[in-house]
């Protein structure tokens, strides 16, 4: 027995034709609808901010703590619309679909290979855009919002937990041994990965935090 089968207790450690339909267990579905409740939670907030700091441009977001919590730098930088459209709206509608995605789940809902491929090659996206961000926001733009690094993680976990689905079921090729440790310890990478953003914002701001 793996320390995952509740997590995901769908058949896992052999290549399934390409044809055939994968589901996941009950955790798995909560695991992305809980990510993807927050990402939309976090978006929504700084899309109601962004709207009341465009009416007022003296308006200060709660969030806004200090010179560096600042989450009304954040709002107001060019890479707060990165697609020419505010980047929470495009959160909305990204993590709404994975709500719907863990709806399905939940309720017993299977769906084929191209289906899960498609569903990481869209968490390998927001991962990847959230990178751009997290740089941005750390050597640019010199502030962190807290309500982004939610949206942050959440994505981060998300990308990580589905990567680890497609590998477990063939979906996406790997070696054995890689498939095993995805099986016993998926959580390891999100929280390498997460360990590894909250090092690099204590070290950028060491002297902040120290002083």
């Amino acid at each position: 027995m793996t320390m995952t089968a509740p997590l995901d207790d769908a058949r896992t450690g052999t290549d399934e034709p390409s044809g055939s339909v994968v589901g996941t267990g009950r955790a798995f579905a909560w695991m992305l609808l809980i990510t993807a409740a927050s990402g939309l939670l976090a978006s929504w907030v700084i899309t109601l901010d962004k709207i009341k700091l465009a009416e007022n441009p003296d308006f200060t977001p709660a969030c806004s703590l200090n010179p560096v919590i600042s989450c009304g730098n954040i709002m107001k930088s060019e890479q707060a619309e990165a697609f020419g459209v505010p980047n929470p709206m495009i959160g909305i509608v990204a993590y709404a679909v994975v709500i719907c995605v863990g709806m399905s789940l939940l309720t017993g809902a299977r769906f084929p290979r191209w289906y899960w491929l498609t569903f990481n090659a869209g968490t390998l996206f927001g991962v990847g855009f959230c990178t751009w961000l997290m740089y941005q926001s750390l050597y640019n733009i010199g502030a962190l919002c807290l309500w982004c690094c939610l949206a942050w993680a959440a994505t981060i976990v998300m990308f990580w937990y589905v990567t680890a689905h497609n590998v477990r079921h063939g979906h996406l090729p790997a070696p054995a041994p890689v498939r095993g440790f995805l099986d016993e310890f998926p959580w390891v990478l999100p929280v390498l990965h997460i360990g590894v953003i909250g090092l690099l914002i204590l070290v950028r701001w060491w002297e902040f935090w120290t002083g």
